[in-house]
């Protein structure tokens, strides 16, 4: 496989859509391609000014914005390792990632940035704002002076104004390390993921090949994952870029009010997203309409029915905007429940899967062929299997290979060891099926799966899509103890309120759940109790819940 360069992709963006808008703050300002490529000139006089090496590593840490992205691109294109921090990382965890990378610059946000300790990351030169790229912090006296003299040197190297025919940056080669993501970890804690431009590219070239033919460049797209996050960086933001699109951030934490208004004004030409927030719409919006009697009647009914669920579906449309061609779910286990209300009611959504190691695609189907339950098929340049005798019937760990897979976890030899095989093979950790199409369903993770008495495999994954349908839960966990499972429950505490409920009723509320749930479960799936919980679950920023810090929780 002939792999091209990724930054002569970013170059050629640039010249092509060189007065096209390129990203925006939501509602603030924005960048054309041309502003793009003048930050990333004066990045690289800063990066040569302050020493920094090529194959030297900076790190970002902010939310999503126009300048985040101006700054990540600066970085790639000369030559330098991006290592992108989710801010929602604690103070100490995001000091750790910096320490443990060897990063050269911290590019921050100031209200982050308040709570570091800058002394207790020696190895850094400085940190710079991501407000107007100024220096927040240094220790490099050439740093300091190149910043302080930035537009003056900038001028000087380019008297007549900087265009399209200066553009000239560092040649990547397939296995040369781009990044190093630290993962957020649901079941352990962080690893530093290397990621090289061939996986770069190959994820480009997926997502041109299967979105491309359906969108133009310049239309828009909404950026709601976070961009530190391999999901959000892949789909969100290097392949609308390359392709010519603008990239609207939301800066601000999407709340239903502003997610709404923003999907309205941008009419995004393609969403993508995690389960939680399709999951959140379908029930404020959809289900309290559809679970009246008389509607649930009438849906059955031939003609009606069909049109009801066309209402249903075109009015879901609409409060995504109206304009996009599909709406790509994944990070996280869809509920099958709302998936088959989805389904039924013909709207245009299909479920992928991947993970931080592949940069992240590994499956993906589009929406007219997509197996309901599943998360696809091996995505364009991938392998999959399963590691099971029977890969239809008996689940076994799925397995990747391909060029999206990395090249290990930094400074972490026996991780790598335990997760890419002498074949190349990645091994996920997640346990699936496949069917003889090549469909692939999961069935839970290879560390949260439990055993049964009697020797069965026990997915808690299934047990909590089924307790997550049930009166009042809002969150929830399945946990064993011994031979028995327990189900931990954060209630809907907004119902909760308005039905002025007790704890004593909730607790009763939830045994009765249990009853009726049981009924519905093999006997080596039936829960023994359940226990709520105070709070909502502890999440990494893709929503997913941390289950290793539940294990031990009392029941």
């Amino acid at each position: 496989m002939e792999i091209p360069s990724f930054n002569a992709m970013v170059a050629e963006s640039i010249k092509s859509h060189w007065d096209m808008p390129s990203m925006s703050d939501y509602g603030a300002y924005t960048y054309q391609y041309k502003d793009v490529a003048r930050v990333i000139e004066k990045m690289h006089i800063l990066f040569e000014a302050s020493g920094i090496q090529k194959g030297e590593k900076i790190a970002l840490c902010g939310r999503n914005s126009a300048r985040w992205g101006a700054a990540f691109f600066s970085i790639l294109t000369y030559g330098a390792v991006v290592v992108p921090i989710l801010n929602e990382f604690h103070p100490s965890q995001i000091q750790d990632i910096v320490n443990h990378s060897e990063s050269r610059i911290l590019f921050v946000t100031d209200q982050i940035f308040e709570n570091l300790k800058f002394d207790e990351m020696p190895q850094l030169l400085g940190c710079v704002s991501f407000t107007d790229y100024t220096l927040l912090a240094s220790r490099c006296d050439q740093l300091s002076a190149a910043r302080n003299n930035l537009n003056k040197l900038y001028g000087e190297k380019y008297p007549n104004n900087f265009r399209a025919q200066h553009i000239s940056y560092h040649q990547d080669s397939p296995d040369e390390l781009a990044l190093i993501n630290y993962t957020s970890g649901t079941t352990s804690n962080s690893k530093g993921v290397m990621i090289p431009y061939r996986a770069v590219w190959s994820n480009v070239d997926f997502a041109q090949a299967v979105l491309s033919p359906h969108i133009n460049p310049g239309q828009n797209i909404l950026s709601m994952l976070p961009m530190a996050h391999e999901y959000g960086m892949a789909f969100e933001f290097i392949y609308e870029f390359i392709y010519g699109l603008h990239i609207f951030f939301l800066t601000k934490m999407p709340s239903p009010v502003i997610l709404l208004k923003a999907l309205a004004d941008i009419k995004p030409c393609v969403l993508i997203c995690v389960p939680l927030i399709i999951e959140k719409v379908v029930r404020k919006a959809v289900l309290p309409k559809i679970q009246d009697p008389k509607v649930k009647l009438m849906m059955n009914v031939p003609i009606i029915g069909d049109r009801i669920k066309k209402k249903i579906c075109e009015s879901m449309r609409e409060a995504f905007g109206g304009k996009y061609y599909e709406v790509i779910i994944g990070g996280a286990a869809f509920n099958q429940e709302i998936e088959a209300l989805l389904k039924d009611v013909g709207f245009n959504y299909t479920v992928g899967y991947g993970a931080t190691e592949c940069a992240p695609i590994i499956c993906y189907e589009d929406w007219k062929r997509f197996k309901k339950g599943s998360c696809g098929k091996a995505a364009k340049n991938m392998q999959v299997r399963i590691d099971s005798p029977d890969p239809e019937n008996i689940a076994g760990e799925i397995l990747a290979k391909g060029p999206n897979v990395m090249l290990g976890y930094y400074k972490n030899e026996e991780a790598t060891r335990s997760t890419l095989d002498a074949e190349g093979w990645y091994h996920t950790g997640d346990l699936g099926v496949m069917d003889a199409e090549g469909n692939v369903t999961i069935k839970g993770r290879c560390k949260t799966m439990l055993l049964g008495a009697n020797g069965q495999n026990i997915y808690p994954e299934e047990i909590e899509d089924k307790l997550s349908n049930v009166a009042l839960v809002n969150e929830c966990l399945v946990i064993q103890r011994g031979e028995k499972l327990y189900g931990l429950v954060y209630p809907d505490m907004e119902q909760a309120t308005k039905l002025n409920l007790s704890t004593k009723d909730l607790e009763a509320i939830m045994e009765q759940n249990r009853k009726e749930l049981n009924v519905a479960l093999p006997n080596y799936c039936q829960l023994a109790g359940i226990r709520i919980v105070e709070n909502e679950f502890e999440k990494t920023p893709k929503k997913s819940i941390k289950r290793y810090k539940y294990t031990d929780y009392p029941v």
